[in-house]
């Protein structure tokens, strides 16, 4: 790669080749920890969004790394908001969480496709055409359907490897959330993080 030249997800054609790039503008304290936790990401995990295009990294030291999100604010009939309280992951870990259904976005998707996916993916609900699932409302999100009970949990129907076939080899070495836990509050409990 020639200097000044940010990386792109060509630069990278295995984790190794990302783990040898982060080496020299990292200090190693630093990139050794990384996955080193249960319930922690691995470089594994950043060449993943690398290859999907869900994140970006700027070449300094450190690197500086981009990531485009969609946060949605889901809101019961009766005004109750839906947080993830927690998400296990395949490592067997939980991480506690605390905040709304949010997603990264990928590369030429719009606000409302992202926030579709991430209902499917995080929540589970297939169809959503604005009768059975999601109606997008202009600067907001609504959401029907959605088990009432206080506290519930969704399976991630995630797509962390579709068309990469290097991600296909590489994902049994990523940590990736197998289950979102939900709990429904109060709207004057709800504060951003």
């Amino acid at each position: 790669m020639h200097p000044n030249q940010n990386p792109t997800s060509n630069s990278f054609p295995t984790p190794q080749s990302l783990s040898n790039w982060l080496k020299s503008r990292l200090p190693s304290t630093s990139l050794a920890a990384w996955g080193a936790q249960p319930g922690t990401k691995n470089v594994h995990n950043l060449w993943l969004e690398l290859s999907q295009g869900e994140t970006t990294l700027i070449d300094s030291t450190p690197p500086i790394r981009t990531v485009n999100v969609v946060t949605v604010t889901i809101i019961s009939p009766d005004g109750l908001h839906l947080i993830e309280t927690r998400q296990e992951l395949s490592d067997g870990s939980f991480r506690d969480r605390g905040r709304p259904l949010s997603e990264k976005m990928k590369p030429g998707e719009t606000v409302e496709n992202a926030v579709m996916r991430a209902v499917r993916e995080e929540l589970g609900l297939e169809g959503i055409d604005g009768v059975n699932g999601v109606r997008i409302v202009p600067g907001s999100y609504m959401k029907r359907g959605l088990p009432h009970e206080e506290e519930f949990w969704t399976e991630e129907e995630g797509e962390e490897c579709r068309g990469c076939d290097e991600a296909a080899r590489v994902a049994d070495e990523a940590v990736f959330v197998k289950k979102h836990y939900w709990r429904w509050i109060a709207a004057d409990d709800h504060a951003p993080h």
